[in-house]
């Protein structure tokens, strides 16, 4: 026998009402989220797939849909929580769909890695399981897939249903400041091809992340301190961390460096990592809470981007100089998963029920705006930006090319006591 899964039994519940609901000739398909250790995984949620309106009606997985949905669903996960495979429900017999299920479940994880700017480790695990689900007779049949190698073979793995899978999971948390100045090269010209700049400026900076010293509760832990908690369901495990980063050697007084641009990231971010029971390592949280950093500061940093990019092409006009506010990370409890919450970003101009619509659309969970936790960062008011140098803009106009200007520098230092995050962009 292959790997131990150890599931939930809400996902049982979930699995058995899309069966119910179950309607066309083409198989309905989802993602499941969890967390893997050494010896076991933990699936706590399966979320199914939206449908997509434009899509023919035929008999096989829709791929590009499949995969683009599982991108954005990873940007929605705190650290701790990851799409683990794929599930399939269908009439047809399990071994009718193996190719496209092996095919499926290497292109999602291909698609997702792409966002991933931290390096691997040695004891990530790399086997992605995916669960064919009988429509009629409710048969489940399991497999796993290395997909660190092309060629993996199908195994069988053991697929467990149990209750209070994550009850007592151990919640670590830290606040994080941001100033971070990427330099741009002179040979940019577009919003597209700053995306892979920005991918490349920050990886200095995640190299020092994940070389920075952790404390937990003050407390520097060894690698394999067993965290407390262990298997005590429905008491809560907290930690509060922080995270010790060296300064950015690049930056010295002194030191030149030739670019036609520069984007700065300031401000205060939460982070998030939630650890499995099963013998819970401080050095498996350590990574997992370095990976979240990462993720919720690029995964804003791309959100911005393309919302940049959607404002070039509807002006042909850009300031030389963006002031721009990041949006706010929230959190939204899972209702029947213990502690473990999933997460949204809020943009300025939205409210919270925007938030609570993605929530549904994309993991299909059922939220009411007071469920979500506004409180870890707060925004600031937007003022006017200063006029910049080759901008048409006069003071005391809100420019059209962007609906997120209106931080002025000055306000950038204020910002770290708000927990809010700026990203500021010259163009020289």
């Amino acid at each position: 026998m292959g790997r131990a899964y150890i599931v939930d039994e809400s996902v049982e519940v979930y699995l058995s009402r899309l069966c119910e609901t179950a309607a066309g000739p083409g198989p309905g398909s989802g993602l499941l989220l969890g967390q893997s250790s050494p010896q076991r995984d933990f699936v706590v949620m399966a979320i199914r797939t939206p449908h997509r309106e434009e899509a023919a009606a035929g008999s096989s997985l829709d791929k590009e849909w499949v995969t683009e949905h599982a991108r954005q669903v990873s940007r929605m996960l705190p650290a701790g929580l990851s799409v683990l495979g794929i599930f399939i429900i269908t009439d047809t017999e399990a071994k009718d769909s193996l190719t496209s299920l092996q095919q499926l479940v290497f292109a999602v994880d291909t698609l997702i890695s792409t966002e991933q700017l931290w390096g691997p480790a040695h004891d990530d695990i790399t086997d992605r399981v995916t669960l064919h689900v009988n429509s009629k007779t409710r048969k489940t049949v399991c497999r796993t897939f290395d997909v660190r190698d092309p060629k993996s073979a199908a195994k069988p793995a053991d697929w467990r249903y149990q209750s209070g899978v994550c009850s007592s999971w151990t919640t670590v948390s830290c606040w994080v400041d941001l100033d971070v100045i990427i330099q741009l090269p002179e040979t940019q010209t577009s919003i597209q091809s700053m995306d892979t700049c920005v991918k490349e400026g920050l990886s200095s900076w995640v190299q020092r992340v994940e070389g920075g010293v952790c404390l937990m509760d003050g407390k520097k832990l060894e690698e394999d301190w067993e965290l407390t908690g262990g298997q005590r369901r429905n008491v809560k495990h907290t930690h509060v961390a922080q995270l010790l980063i060296t300064a950015d050697e690049r930056r010295l007084p002194g030191t030149v460096w030739r670019c036609g641009g520069s984007l700065s990231i300031k401000g205060a971010i939460h982070s998030r990592a939630y650890v499995h029971s099963n013998k819970p390592t401080a050095g498996h949280a350590h990574k997992l809470l370095k990976r979240d950093v990462v993720s919720t500061v690029t995964t804003r940093v791309q959100m911005v981007l393309e919302d940049l990019l959607m404002a070039q092409e509807r002006h042909t006009h850009t300031p030389c100089t963006e002031q721009l506010l990041l949006p706010r990370r929230l959190f939204c409890p899972v209702k029947g998963a213990g502690p473990v919450c999933v997460c949204d970003y809020q943009f300025g101009d939205e409210g919270m029920a925007d938030v609570t619509d993605r929530l549904k659309e994309m993991l299909d969970v059922d939220a009411a705006e007071k469920d979500l936790d506004g409180e870890q960062e707060v925004t600031s008011e937007s003022v006017t930006p200063p006029l910049t140098h080759g901008s048409d803009v006069e003071p005391h106009q809100t420019p059209q090319s962007n609906k997120y200007l209106g931080v002025a520098m000055a306000t950038a230092v204020a910002l770290l006591a708000t927990a809010a995050s700026l990203l500021y962009l010259d163009q020289i």
